[in-house]
C-alpha cells in the first residue's frame, strides 16, 4: 500500500512479473477490499499464483520509523516482512517508507551473524555493464569495520548475481592517492588491503560509471548524495536533449532521423531498469523500490528479488562471512 502511487502501480507490475516468470507466486499485502477490487478477474487467470493477504494499516511515506514500528504492527509492510520471517514468502518487495522498511526488516528478520548494520545496495549502469554500490542511505555514520562488512556483502552479491568470482572492490574517496580521505576511509582501506577481497584501492566519483570497479563501497550519506546527484544529472541531460531537438523544424527533423539512437540511449540510462535496491545483511531478502516507481520500475524490483531468491544471497553472505571471520582470526 506504500509508495507515491500505491496499488495503481504495484498491481500492474505484479501482473507483468507473473506473466514473465512462470515459477513466480505473488502475495499482495494490504487492504483486502481495495486489492481484490483492483485485481478483479486477474486472480483466476493465474491459477492461484496471485493471492491477497489482508493488512488493516498502512505506513505513510513521511511517518517516523519508530512510530511505524511501535504503532502499526498490522501495516502492509510489517505483514509482508512477517510472511518472509515465517517462510510463507521468500522475499518482500516494497516501495514504501525507506526508514520504516529498514527498521521493521531489521526488527523482524534480525541481522546475519557478523553484520552490525544492513546496507542498501543497487546496480548502477557503467561503461562495461553495471557497478554495485553500497551503502545508499541506510547508515549515515559508519566506521571502518562497517565499510569492510559492506565490501564483503557487496562482493557476495556481485558473485551471486553476475557470477563474477573475483569482483573488484573500490572504496569511494575524494582522490585516488593513499594520503587522501578522512580517517574513517583510511582505516577502512587498511582493513580491505589485509582482507581476502579483491580490493583495488580508492574510487573517485567518476569511477562509479567507468566500469573500473565491480563494487564501490561508501557510507550511506555519501552514497545517497552520489545516487541522487546522478539521477539529477541524467534528468538534466534528457531535458537538454529534448529542448535542443525541439528548437526548430530542422532540429525536429534531425530528431526524427536520430530517433532509433535516442531510444537506445534512453533505454541504457533509464533508471527504471535499475530500480530495486537490496537491504543486505538481513536474515531474509527485502528489496526497496523507489517510492515514485512506475509499473515498469516496480516490476524490475520484483525481478531483483527473484534473482536473489534463486541465488540464495543471504545464505551466501552468511557463509562468506563465516569464512572471512575465520581467516581474520587465523592471521
Amino acid at each position: 500500500m506504500g509508495g507515491d502511487v500505491g496499488p495503481d502501480v504495484i498491481i500492474p507490475a505484479a501482473l507483468t512479473a507473473l506473466k514473465q516468470h512462470d515459477d513466480l507466486n505473488i502475495i499482495l499485502v494490504g487492504d483486502e477490499a481495495v486489492l481484490n477490487q483492483a485485481v478483479g478477474k486477474h486472480k483466476a487467470s493465474f491459477h492461484g499464483r496471485l493471492q491477497v493477504q489482508h493488512a488493516s494499516q498502512a505506513i505513510e511515506m513521511d511517518e517516523l520509523p519508530s512510530n511505524a514500528l511501535r504503532g502499526k504492527k498490522d501495516s502492509s509492510m510489517r505483514v509482508a516482512i512477517n510472511l518472509v520471517n515465517e517462510g510463507t514468502a521468500d522475499a518482500c518487495v516494497s516501495a514504501g517508507n525507506t526508514g520504516a522498511l529498514m527498521a521493521t526488516a531489521r526488527f523482524v528478520l534480525k541481522m546475519l551473524p557478523g553484520i552490525d548494520r544492513p546496507a542498501i545496495c543497487t546496480a548502477l549502469p557503467s561503461n562495461t555493464a553495471h557497478t554495485w554500490m553500497l551503502d545508499l542511505g541506510a547508515n549515515v555514520d559508519c566506521d571502518a569495520e562497517h565499510l569492510l562488512q559492506f565490501a564483503v556483502m557487496g562482493s557476495v552479491l556481485a558473485t551471486a548475481v553476475d557470477h563474477n568470482e573475483n569482483p573488484r572492490i573500490g572504496l569511494l574517496n575524494v582522490g585516488a592517492e593513499e594520503i587522501k580521505g578522512n580517517e574513517q576511509v583510511k582505516q577502512a582501506a587498511q582493513l580491505l588491503s589485509g582482507s581476502h577481497l579483491n580490493y583495488q584501492g580508492y574510487a573517485e566519483g567518476d569511477d562509479i560509471y567507468k566500469g573500473k570497479f565491480d563494487v564501490i563501497v561508501c557510507d550511506g550519506f555519501v552514497g545517497n548524495v552520489s545516487l541522487k546527484t546522478s539521477e539529477g544529472v541524467a534528468q538534466m541531460i534528457a531535458r537538454f536533449i529534448r529542448e535542443e531537438f525541439s528548437r526548430n523544424l530542422l532540429t525536429r527533423f534531425a530528431a526524427l532521423v536520430a530517433m532509433p539512437v535516442l531510444n537506445a540511449f534512453r533505454r541504457r540510462i533509464d533508471p527504471r531498469r535499475y530500480n530495486g535496491a537490496t537491504l543486505l545483511g538481513l536474515r531474509g531478502i527485502v528489496v526497496k523500490s523507489h517510492g515514485g516507481a512506475d509499473a515498469l520500475a516496480f516490476a524490475n524490483a520484483i525481478k531483483v528479488a527473484i534473482v536473489e531468491v534463486h541465488e540464495s544471497v543471504p545464505e551466501r553472505i552468511s557463509n562468506q562471512l563465516e569464512s572471512f571471520l575465520e581467516h581474520r582470526q587465523a592471521i
